[in-house]
């Protein structure tokens, strides 16, 4: 086990629970208190913690509703030997939403699932976040971390109109910057070229995702505002182009 001072442990487990389109859930059965796994689709919230939309019909609905304490692997899923890859285990609590989901939730779990159009509104359906309680990372030999939720979880604070004017923003850059976010996949985070499309935006970066390939675009610095987002791209576009 190394500490986390030799390499960003954070920001591993922050890129995969941005990242993540799947991942194992494990509740408590209801009754028993024996452990149960389920293959689950995930979404991230604004603030990086996973989002669920499932279905009360389901054995691990049921028993996070009776119990909420539950635990998410998610993993890089690359190719080869998968325990090469980076996998994080997240602890804490399911909360179910209330009546309507917050709008952000619903926008995100769908940009990232548009499959789920299809039954996103039967009465069966129920959308969950996760609060993190702790993130266990493993990120290959000797690198092992435990991490509190404040190191993985984005902080929102002063972020309202970023926030806002988030779905406007996704609608702006998918109609309008298609081949800038293509240019940022190719020349920033080595992808293929691609239709890569925006998922959602927060202060400390972006999501994009081609199919189910995803990837995290992550800002040189901080921003709370459309202008400063706006700026920001802005300028790592140039950069990229002037090379």
């Amino acid at each position: 086990m190394v500490s986390e001072g030799e390499f960003n442990a954070a920001a591993v487990a922050r890129g995969l629970l941005r990242r993540s389109r799947q991942g194992a859930l494990a509740t408590l059965m209801s009754g028993s208190g024996d452990p149960y796994c389920s293959l689950v689709n995930v979404a991230s919230a604004p603030d990086g913690s996973p989002l669920l939309l499932i279905s009360r019909l389901a054995v691990h609905t049921r028993n996070a509703l009776a119990d909420p304490r539950v635990s998410l692997m998610l993993d890089e899923r690359r190719a080869g030997d998968p325990l090469e890859g980076a996998r994080i285990m997240v602890g804490g609590r399911a909360e179910p939403a209330a009546t309507a989901p917050p709008e952000a939730w619903r926008r995100r779990y769908l940009a990232a699932h548009p499959g789920a159009q299809a039954f996103v509104d039967f009465k069966d359906f129920i959308f969950f976040g996760i609060r993190i309680a702790a993130v266990h990372l493993v990120a290959g030999f000797g690198r092992i971390v435990d991490l509190g939720a404040d190191q993985v979880v984005a902080d929102l604070s002063g972020a309202d109109a970023l926030l806002t004017a988030e779905a406007d923003i996704v609608a702006h850059m998918n109609a309008d910057h298609r081949d800038t976010m293509n240019l940022y996949a190719t020349g920033l985070l080595g992808a293929e070229p691609g239709d890569w499309a925006c998922t959602g935006c927060d202060p400390d970066g972006m999501d994009l995702q081609n199919g189910m390939a995803t990837l995290r675009l992550n800002f040189p610095q901080r921003v709370a505002t459309p202008p400063a987002l706006r700026q920001t791209l802005k300028a790592m576009a140039e950069g990229l182009r002037q090379r």
